[in-house]
């Protein structure tokens, strides 16, 4: 798979995100029930285009990135926040991940922010290696803090300094 090109997501891209958001969906990192039709748009008034980075390979939407702040407060503003990742299956495996979690880094740093935080499951494991292979470290763990498959997953804050 090429190298893939990462840009701002456009509102046009609500569509393909939703679709991709859907066909990625597991308990492996989603802690909402599956979404039914009707569907939601993607982009809603908390997190819109702007808000996310897609990466794209062919012409196609294959990864996107969230961002957002942790808490909406003047205090933090300094900390940006990844609020969600999804790779298209097909993408796995191909350094999509890797390169929305580089680029989200590095808007948060032209955005200003001193430091990047992230939650993941603790059963995610794929993403944890991910994200340690990143600079992440584990700041913090909420054990039992989801109920998930009929399992009691923990909750995981990672974060680094930019």
């Amino acid at each position: 798979m090429p190298v893939p090109y990462i840009r701002f997501a456009l509102p046009d891209d609500d569509e393909a995100l939703g679709r991709l958001d859907r066909a990625t969906w597991s308990t492996l990192h989603a802690v909402r029930p599956r979404e039914q039709p009707p569907y939601e748009p993607f982009f809603s008034e908390r997190f819109g285009p702007r808000d996310h980075l897609v990466a794209e390979t062919g012409g196609r939407i294959v990864g996107y990135v969230r961002m957002g702040f942790a808490i909406p407060l003047p205090s933090n503003v300094h900390v940006r926040q990844i609020q969600g990742l999804a790779v298209a299956d097909e993408a796995r495996g191909q350094g999509v991940g890797r390169a929305l979690i580089r680029a989200a880094v590095d808007e948060a740093r032209r955005q200003g922010a001193r430091r990047i935080t992230l939650r993941v499951l603790g059963h995610n494991t794929p993403a944890r290696k991910l994200y340690e292979s990143e600079g992440f470290v584990v700041e913090g763990v909420q054990p039992g803090e989801f109920y998930l498959d009929g399992e009691y997953v923990d909750d995981v804050l990672m974060g680094r300094g930019l």
